[in-house]
């Protein structure tokens, strides 16, 4: 079948672009636009990826996927893009800004090699928030934020990338006549490629500095920075070379999701919201996963939350769990029908939960905490052989008993849920806690 080729890469309703008179930008993308069209790409194979400043408004101009993030992210965002479909062409458009905001990002592509594209428009300052310096600027460089000169060095963005490793690395300006050929050649390059193209901010750095292009090739000249080709190397793309070294692993675990059976049925018919409230490391998350997959066991929607602290393993850990015969669309939880208080670290974390209860809803409680529990719900104390409780294993246990009370969701799909597990080492004490919680642990009511 024929296909008429493009002449243009511009979105068909896409109005003149919105740079101020004599922006760089302009010149830059219409070189893009003249490179798309000499490689004549499937425009469904092309992500633009954009951040903030100027440049990040330049992406609807273009009739081919986009992304637009946050600032000094977008080479972040292209290499997740790249690693997801390697066939894809990913152009990353950003500032000299967000080479700043976001260095470690190229400097970890650069070293990783991942076959992403990236054009620097470098104008040597923020043109978008008012013309503060950026690490591009020039020593001396009068900017809103250097008002007496600038005292830093400018950084050589190409040198960077070229010494962690970039495939290819070039350097010129927006008014080369070769700057489309440049950046078709920077697209087809197996690898991370990456373009240093200085142009002018006419709006802040020009008359900020009397700058013009003629300064400009000078002050490439001062700095004794090298034009056109910095680095070409050939070495494996990352993104291609992960499929090859893991080709086994494709298409199975971790990589692609199990299918969770639904082999039985529950009594939940309106969302049931639960909270278990223990202490870190006492398996208060894994415990409330394991409900959560039993639930699904039994064709419910479920969504988990968790809290703990950056100490993981000490303080308060919180689950949140969502059961629902229907989908669910806000996952907060204010007032949980049964809340499960397992230890007193979790008390501080869920008092503002426990206050909005009421007498239809219930707190399971160990014993330690009965008096300090306030709240309309009902108490509901954990009795019988608490002395030989397992304190690794007890939230398990706890939620065992509480199923039993509450019928909830059977035990079986609980027990199924456990036995599927991975972890083989933890299948034979998971089943044995819920069993010692079903046998051991009573409930008292409180009045």
């Amino acid at each position: 079948m024929f296909i008429e080729p493009r002449t243009s890469y511009r979105a068909p309703d896409a109005h003149k672009y919105p740079f101020c008179p004599g922006c760089g930008h302009t010149l830059v993308l219409d070189a893009l636009n003249a490179a798309l069209v000499k490689l004549q790409l499937d425009p469904h194979n092309v992500v633009i990826v954009t951040d903030i400043g100027c440049v990040g408004l330049s992406d609807q101009y273009f009739e081919t996927h986009a992304l637009h993030g946050l600032h000094g992210r977008s080479v972040a965002y292209a290499a997740g893009v790249k690693l997801a479909n390697p066939d894809l062409h990913v152009i990353v458009l950003m500032g000299d800004g967000g080479c700043g905001i976001g260095g470690h990002h190229l400097i970890n592509a650069a070293r990783r090699n991942i076959g992403v594209t990236v054009l620097v428009f470098n104008n040597f300052n923020f043109g978008m928030t008012g013309g503060q310096h950026s690490p591009t600027s020039p020593h001396g460089a009068h900017t809103t934020t250097t008002r007496s000169g600038n005292l830093e060095r400018p950084l050589d963005i190409g040198a960077t990338v070229a010494v962690n490793g970039a495939a290819h690395v070039w350097r010129g300006t927006a008014f080369d006549k070769d700057l489309p050929d440049q950046i078709a050649r920077a697209i087809t390059t197996d690898g991370f490629s990456l373009l240093d193209i200085w142009e002018l901010c006419t709006a802040y750095f020009v008359p900020n500095n009397d700058f013009s292009r003629k300064e400009m090739v000078n002050l490439i000249d001062d700095l004794q920075f090298p034009l056109g080709v910095l680095q070409e190397k050939t070495y494996p793309e990352l993104a291609r070379e992960y499929r090859r070294v893991n080709a086994e692993q494709i298409g199975r675990a971790p990589f692609s999701a199990k299918p969770i059976p639904q082999n039985f049925t529950s009594n939940v018919t309106e969302p049931a919201r639960i909270v278990i409230a223990g202490a870190a490391g006492a398996k208060i998350k894994s415990t409330a996963t394991l409900l959560a997959q039993a639930a699904m066991r039994c064709g419910l929607w479920c969504v988990q939350r968790d809290d703990y602290p950056v100490t993981v393993s000490s303080g308060h850990s919180v689950s949140e769990i969502i059961l629902s015969p229907r989908e669910i669309f806000y996952t907060g939880i204010s007032k949980p029908d049964a809340l499960l208080l397992l230890a007193p670290e979790g008390l501080n974390q869920v008092k503002s939960q426990l206050a909005a209860m009421d007498e239809t809803q219930r707190v399971y409680a160990i014993p330690e905490l009965a008096a300090q529990i306030e709240t309309r719900a009902q108490k509901i104390i954990f009795g019988g052989d608490m002395a030989h409780a397992n304190r690794k294993t007890f939230a398990l246990s706890a939620l065992a008993a509480f199923l039993q009370n509450t019928a909830l969701l059977p035990l079986d799909a609980l027990r199924e849920t456990i036995e599927a597990s991975e972890n083989a080492a933890r299948v034979q004490d998971n089943l044995r806690a819920v069993e010692w919680g079903i046998a051991n642990l009573q409930f008292t009511q409180q009045p």
